[in-house]
């Protein structure tokens, strides 16, 4: 039977998979699949987690909304009382369409146009954390013509290696991400001598699915000594970004626990008493979530057996584009099972349609298959690629469950197209 210990909302009831008190096998006949399903249980427990484990200080705990800005999941987290990271306007739009509160948004990115700032500075939103020298002056710009002042800080690559996937390392000192950390000091300098720009912060994200502590705890002391060198120019930094990162179990990772991470970063921070921030998305999200398949069709060949999914990669790019690990499993164990090991595949016309190579299932068609881990980066990076819609969410809570995002119709995916051009003549007869 399947390892469900890093998503302890499922469970096996009489042989068939349960997500809270609410059978799986049942959400698929009410809502089809493909399907998004999230457990509150689950969302509500690891943001109380992260949020306890800096009890002590003054923390904004600020869920990184790229990860899944479902506004239902949204919504759930403000009242929580967590606050947000967003690198878009549309972001910020999605939070204050959820109830969030902009004294609790973060504003990360390295491609701020200009209306977005104006947009975000309008929203009297908490901070906007810069991320290049250009950015900096733009944002005064911006802030002069509303006659406003921005509060900033500056994200500052410490050049820690993180040890994870490339695509998703972003403290390097070659990373497009932040600032280098040999010219934070000029770039602070010159922040403070703008009429429009209020210094508060400094910020810091190395990375993400991070599983070492080390890398959070040698960025740290890179950080510190900035604070300490700005303190003795004058600038007084009130709040430490610590960004997000922290990683999760796909498949035998062994994450840092909350705890551990506090310690090690509270017990390094006595002479810093101003407030503390941090971007969580994963580690939200990441195991509060699952992606709801069924099989198409067994396909055998000399090499490999394929279960063909209805879910594919447009649904779930993550396998594709980071080779990354999902746990696939059954949602009903069979009597008798003959169990082979199968690449589970999609529709999508692309070789590397595959959500997962050679897992042993025993699946017939029909059958559905659970595919775990999938809360971040899942349906946020999901597409319309082969005109395909885009899957259902839903909420699960105890024994009840709430559509919280429509299947998409094929009149979804054409409207942005209906435009006048289609009532011209065609251009071949012009």
């Amino acid at each position: 039977m399947a390892n469900l210990t890093p998503f302890p909302e499922l469970s096996y009831r009489q042989q068939e998979l349960y997500i809270e008190d609410v059978s799986l096998s049942d959400l698929a006949q009410v809502y089809g699949t493909p399907l998004y399903v999230y457990s509150y249980s689950a969302l509500s427990k690891a943001y109380r987690e992260f949020s306890a484990a800096f009890a002590s200080r003054d923390t904004m705990i600020c869920y990184a909304v790229k990860a899944n800005g479902n506004l239902s999941l949204l919504r759930e987290l403000a009242i929580l009382g967590a606050g947000f990271d967003i690198v878009s306007a549309g972001e910020l739009k999605r939070v204050l369409n959820a109830g969030g509160d902009p004294q609790k948004v973060v504003f990360s990115g390295v491609g701020k146009s200009k209306e977005e700032i104006i947009f975000a500075l309008k929203a009297n939103i908490f901070c906007f954390n810069i991320e290049s020298e250009a950015e900096l002056y733009r944002i005064h710009e911006c802030a002069s013509e509303l006659n406003m002042h921005a509060n900033v800080s500056f994200r500052v690559n410490p050049d820690v290696d993180p040890k994870t996937h490339p695509y998703i390392s972003t403290g390097l000192k070659n990373s497009k991400f932040g600032v280098p950390f040999d010219t934070a000091i000029d770039l602070y300098t010159k922040a403070s001598q703008l009429d429009h720009i209020l210094i508060k912060g400094i910020d810091c994200h190395i990375g993400s699915q991070i599983t070492d502590l080390n890398p959070f705890i040698e960025a740290l002391e890179r950080i510190l000594e900035l604070i300490d060198e700005l303190k003795r120019l004058g600038i007084t930094i009130s709040h430490l970004d610590l960004g997000g990162g922290l990683g999760i179990t796909y498949k035998d990772e062994t994450p840092i626990s909350l705890t551990a991470y506090a310690e090690a970063l509270l017990s390094r921070l006595h002479g810093f008493s101003g407030k503390l921030i941090f971007e969580p998305g994963r580690r939200i999200i990441g195991n509060s979530g699952l992606l709801l398949t069924k099989i198409e069709f067994l396909k055998h060949s000399p090499e490999h057996q394929f279960a063909i999914v209805d879910a594919a990669m447009n649904d779930l790019v993550r396998p594709s584009l980071y080779d990354a690990w999902h746990e696939i499993i059954e949602v009903k164990h069979h009597s008798n099972p003959a169990s082979y090991q199968f690449d589970v595949v999609g529709p999508v016309c692309e070789t590397g349609d595959i959500l997962g190579s050679r897992r042993q299932l025993s699946a017939e068609p029909g059958d559905l298959l659970a595919i775990l881990s999938t809360g971040a980066y899942g349906a946020a990076m999901s597409s319309n690629y082969n005109a395909r819609s885009r899957a259902s969410e839903v909420l699960v809570y105890k024994d009840q469950h709430y559509l919280i995002s429509q299947r998409e119709s094929f009149d979804d995916l054409i409207q942005r197209e209906l435009t006048d051009f289609l009532t011209q003549p065609a251009l071949s007869k012009s």
